[in-house]
């Protein structure tokens, strides 16, 4: 038997806490996208087949931010095929799930569905199999406002005002030799930077996330950082972050200990970061965008 003494005092205040911590991210993963946020055939499916109790939940959750399109799914992803008559979008094989993508819900349905349920999206781009020039085709894309192809592409397809996506991943996990296009740090670090500094000429006041170590437990861990952020520590804002625990042959008290290993990583990261804004003689601060976390049972 363990006792323990929780004392509470309503004086004390740590610090503010930022609505942004209350983010997510949506996948093109098993049935997250397809059958989870749009079904068309759905009892409650509203005029652009999105589930209106799904849309409910979320807005009674407080979700704040949502990341799209992945995940490991952004990594082989063609953001050209989710746009336009859906009738007409091809169907790809998607080597990160080993699934058939049919491309019905692309960056113009998630904008939407993101307003509608009150969230702000965050946008993910591929750096694994595609680069430069494709991530600023996105931008532009999304955010001009008119009078270009891509704008006027937009608008045709139905988004007449810009999407204003702020946030911006360069990339997903591409420490993980599991992902499609994965790099080494120093590949990443250079492709990361040039990738951003492009997306800044377009849109200058973009906040921007260099891929982080996938784990804690990874290899690479730390080194990956420091390598990465030498690159990239002038034009980003964030690094990324990702954790998921599961309990483990029944281990129950590990596993609602493990915020102390979310603790440690953030922690280590903190320390990285700061690491090499001293070795480069900044006074700009790093912060973290832990943009994957949860509950995932992969050893069943």
């Amino acid at each position: 038997m363990h006792n323990a003494r929780l004392t509470i005092d309503p004086a004390f205040r740590v610090a503010p806490v930022r609505r942004r911590t209350f983010g997510t991210f949506v996948e093109h993963l098993g049935r997250c996208v397809y059958t989870g946020i749009y079904e068309p055939g759905h009892p409650t499916a509203d005029e652009d087949g999105f589930r209106r109790d799904v849309l409910d939940l979320a807005r009674e959750l407080g979700i704040t931010t949502v990341r799209y399109p992945g995940g490991n799914f952004v990594s082989g992803y063609r953001w050209e095929d989710g746009i336009g008559p859906k009738e007409k979008r091809p169907r790809r094989l998607d080597l990160a799930w080993h699934s058939t993508e049919t491309n019905e819900v692309g960056v113009d349905e998630f904008v939407r569905w993101c307003r509608k349920a009150g969230v702000e999206p965050m946008m993910a781009i591929n750096l694994g199999t595609r680069g430069i020039a494709e991530a600023v085709d996105l931008l532009e894309y999304c955010n001009h406002p008119s009078g270009t192809a891509l704008s006027d592409l937009r608008i045709a397809n139905g988004s007449k005002e810009p999407h204003n996506i702020r946030m911006w991943c360069l990339g997903n996990e591409m420490d993980g030799p599991w992902q499609t296009g994965h790099k080494t740090a120093h590949e990443y670090g250079r492709l990361a930077a040039e990738t951003a500094r492009a997306m800044r000429t377009l849109d200058r006041d973009l906040e921007l996330v260099a891929c982080g170590s996938s784990g804690s437990s990874m290899p690479t861990f730390g080194a990956w950082e420091a390598t990465v952020l030498e690159e990239t520590y002038d034009v980003v804002d964030f690094i990324s972050c990702h954790a998921y625990y599961e309990e483990k042959n029944g281990d129950l008290g590990s596993f609602l200990a493990c915020s102390t290993d979310m603790e440690y990583f953030i922690r280590s990261v903190v320390a990285t970061a700061d690491h090499v804004g001293a070795k480069l003689k900044s006074r700009k601060r790093i912060n973290i965008s832990f943009d994957e976390w949860n509950i995932w049972y992969l050893s069943r």
